[in-house]
């Protein structure tokens, strides 16, 4: 995994490629674009914190900053992440509509590669049978002979959105 971490941002890329991420979740791959990237780090030291989405499964302590961990499975509606050897987090500087930044760690089952992929490659999202929200897809690539989900991050981790769903658990406990 270290040698993954290093590589990321330093390729120099046509304004046409764009390099991405992959991962694999529940035996799906999929990409995301490495400009966002801070790191990846192994799973671990997680502590629960109550009251929040079944999507969120805590938080860690990086260097200092409490940084939430969001599992990608859940949040696609799917049931958790099995946490096994080769788990890791990927942490994500996400950014809300006023431009206020929040590092993020996405739950992921195993990190991949980083791949140059042309933007040639990559096809607009289907309008239908993705077995996730239309909208957190930003475009399908292939990869050798596979295809790729392109996820749109901001949409995935829109912490407007999160906050609304935390807010809705909050009162649906209470009542």
């Amino acid at each position: 995994m270290g040698a993954i971490a290093k590589t990321l941002g330093t390729a120099a890329l046509s304004e046409d490629d764009a390099q991405y991420l992959t991962f694999m979740l529940g035996g799906e791959m999929f990409a995301i674009g490495i400009l966002g990237i801070k790191e990846i780090i192994e799973y671990g030291n997680l502590t629960v914190v109550p009251m929040m989405p079944a999507f969120v499964r805590g938080v860690i302590n990086l260097r200092g900053a409490v940084v939430p961990v969001v599992d990608l499975s859940a949040r696609f509606g799917r049931e958790n992440s099995a946490i096994t050897r080769r788990s890791c987090v990927v942490i994500i500087e996400s950014r809300d509509e006023n431009g206020d930044s929040q590092d993020i760690g996405l739950l992921v089952d195993t990190v991949s590669a980083v791949l140059d992929i042309p933007a040639v490659q990559i096809e607009p999202p289907p309008s239908f049978g993705a077995k996730i929200r239309a909208d957190f897809i930003s475009g399908m690539a292939k990869v050798d002979g596979r295809f790729v989900i392109v996820l749109e991050v901001d949409r995935v981790l829109s912490i407007e959105e999160m906050a609304n769903l935390a807010g809705a658990g909050e009162q649906a406990d209470g009542q």
